[in-house]
Order: C-alpha cells, then structure tokens, then sequence
C-alpha cells in the first residue's frame, strides 16, 4: 500500500532553516509528481509548493517562492522541501501528498489521494 513518511521539522527560530524530507513506497514514485501541503492550527490545508516526476519542473506558493526549494531524489524514492528565511506564519504541519494524477503537482486539494501524517514545524522565537 502507498505510503508516505515525513521528517525534518522542528523548533526554529525567525530566519532560521529546516530540510523535510519525505519517504514514499507502494507506488512508483519516479513517474508521479508530487506536492508538499501545510495545515496551520484552526486553518485548512494549503498547498506550498510541487515538483514534476524528473525533477524539471517545480511550482511554489507566492509567499514561499524564493525561500523554500523542493527537489527529489528518485533512487532514494524521496522529496524534499529546504525552507530558508522562516517566518511565525510558516508554523504548521507539512505533509507531502501524491496525486491521482502522475502529472499534477498544482494546488487543488481534492487532486490528491494519499498525504503521510506529517511532521510539525515551528517558528518561535
């Protein structure tokens, strides 16, 4: 079965910066793009940022776009997100996701059909 195991997150403070990574198996991960999402306490999920099943294309949420990278390594099945420049509002939960679709790496939510159960970031001073 599909599954998807996050980690990386922590504590850090204001500017700081944090590299999640996420684990896949169950489904081949070098033909399908794939998506990091965030939840924030008492908001809904909102998507941060994608990447295309080579690599070659990436996409970012606007208030993420040129502090966070996200790559992949597909001989280790693995994606990663590197946030640099933390801010308080980038405190949440991160999870990666897997879309229905090999190629969709966007931000509708519904588009995807598994997410790993996340690993908690904090930005605190």
């Amino acid at each position: 079965q599909v599954q998807l195991v996050e980690s990386g997150g922590g504590l850090v403070q204001p500017g700081g910066s944090l590299r999640l990574s996420c684990t896949a198996s169950g489904f081949t991960f070098s033909t399908y793009a794939m998506s990091w999402v965030r939840q924030a306490p008492g908001k809904g999920v909102e998507w941060v940022s994608g990447i295309s099943s080579a690599g070659r294309s990436k996409s970012y949420l606007d208030s993420v776009n040129g502090r966070f990278s996200i790559s992949r390594d597909n001989a280790k099945n693995t994606v990663y997100l590197q946030m640099n420049s933390l801010k308080p509002e980038d405190t949440a939960v991160y999870h990666c996701a897997k879309p229905r679709s090999v190629s969709y790496y966007g931000s509708r939510w519904t588009e995807y059909d598994y997410w790993g159960q996340g690993t908690q970031v904090t930005v605190s001073s």
